[in-house]
């Protein structure tokens, strides 16, 4: 009944969303917001394209909302990214091509010129920054400003391209150490806080774990591309550079293995993390995206040990009380969709001794997204009008429903809108 309630939401989100002229939702949403990925209408675009290459909806809607997102031109070189600008639509124009080639096509053609050109200038600015012995950018390489998000791309649209193993290179040299004020640090360390902005609260920097801003998504790209038979030169050692660090601030809490958001520069003095309460495992911090993408290492490495580690993390956090307190919305990005959906995600790559714990987790968070006996058009809208999260992809109502599709159906999606995400 859970799934079945949480299907039917899913139809109702879609339903309320039908085209932008009758969508209930703020102007801003196709003005302001119109080229992000996050708010906009490409990533509302994803819902619509995933439903119809599963049969389950038309193409009308797909192409309504492309339309919306480009009656005016998007964004492309310095300002834009992986999720704003050309960079941005090209994902979903990408995800829609796949099955339904011939109008997006040409679209897509130009958008690819775009893109590249976008990699190679960021990979050029790296490299010099690296050559002079600078800290990096959290923008440099993140999944959603970065070149781990561009990496993603290129990885499902050119998987055997030199502009993809470019990416790859320096993707390996950033795990490198680097000097500053004559201490040795990650490669990765930035001198910014979380924000990308200079903070008061970190004076010397700090690295970045998640998936979206941090190391995490470095990872999950290298694993991803290795598993696809993409590698560069030292790419394996890259990879355990990392997974040594993440075991070396690993800590224990509740009924299992956490990770923390980042290590300050006090912290990596010390060599121990400061106190901190409990923090929620979502796909963009914390246990589930640092689990996904150990997993996925593990799987690329052949390591059945880290893997089934990985996967137990994850399994034990969705029934810690404690880790479950902390989440406080239903979003893709850290709430109990996308909690759900990294879930699933896991469980259909899972070893078999812990693929079940995996499994029986998941109704338990469809339930928290919709509870039993509510009424799923009151749910839906109730979605789609919340004023703080909206109705797009990262945060709001199109992301819960396709979080709340894959996982109730316990099917990969059709359309790999999640490999944005560096999940998939």
């Amino acid at each position: 009944m859970t799934r079945h309630l949480a299907l039917t939401v899913t139809d109702a989100v879609a339903d309320l969303l039908a085209t932008p002229d009758t969508a209930p939702l703020s102007p801003r949403t196709t003005t302001a917001d119109r080229q992000q990925l996050a708010y906009g209408p490409t990533g509302i675009a994803l819902l619509h394209i995933e439903r119809a290459a599963s049969g389950l909806g038309p193409w009308q809607r797909v192409h309504d909302w492309l339309a919306a997102a480009t009656r005016q031109p998007f964004t492309s070189g310095p300002d834009s990214h992986p999720f704003y600008g050309a960079p941005a639509l090209a994902h979903a124009v990408a995800r829609a091509a796949e099955h339904l080639p011939g109008p997006y096509q040409r679209v897509l053609d130009a958008l690819d010129v775009q893109v590249a050109a976008d990699v190679r200038r960021r990979l050029d600015a790296a490299h010099r920054r690296i050559d002079s012995g600078l800290l990096a950018e959290l923008a440099e390489f993140d999944v959603i400003r970065g070149l781990s998000g561009y990496g993603t791309y290129l990885l499902h649209r050119h998987p055997g391209s030199v502009t993809l193993r470019a990416v790859l290179d320096y993707c390996v040299r950033l795990t490198d150490p680097i000097t500053d004020r004559g201490e040795e640090l990650p490669g990765w360390w930035t001198a910014s806080g979380p924000s990308g902005r200079p903070d008061k609260k970190f004076p010397g920097g700090h690295a970045n774990m998640g998936i979206a801003h941090g190391i995490g998504g470095v990872l999950a790209l290298l694993a991803l591309a290795a598993r696809h038979g993409t590698l560069a030169d030292g790419h394996h050692d890259a990879m355990r550079t990392i997974l040594t660090w993440l075991d070396r601030w690993q800590q224990e809490a509740g009924r299992g293995p956490v990770w923390p958001y980042w290590v300050t520069r006090t912290e990596l003095g010390a060599g121990h993390l400061a106190p901190s309460s409990s923090r929620r495992p979502s796909w963009c911090y914390g246990t589930a995206g640092l689990a996904r993408a150990q997993q996925l290492a593990a799987l690329a490495l052949g390591d059945t040990g880290r893997q089934i580690n990985a996967e137990i993390a994850l399994a034990t956090a969705l029934t810690d009380p404690g880790q479950l307190k902390a989440i406080t919305d239903n979003g893709l990005c850290h709430g109990f969709a996308g909690l759900a959906h990294v879930a699933a995600r896991m469980a259909h790559d899972a070893h078999p001794s812990t693929a079940g714990q995996l499994n029986a987790a998941i109704p338990g968070l469809l339930s928290a997204v919709c509870p039993p006996d509510t009424d799923p058009a009151d749910t839906a809208l109730a979605m789609v009008q919340d004023t703080e999260a909206g109705p797009g992809f990262l945060n709001g109502a199109a992301g819960i429903a396709l979080a709340l599709l894959a996982s109730a159906t316990a099917e990969p999606p059709r359309s790999a809108w999640d490999t944005c995400l560096l999940i998939a």
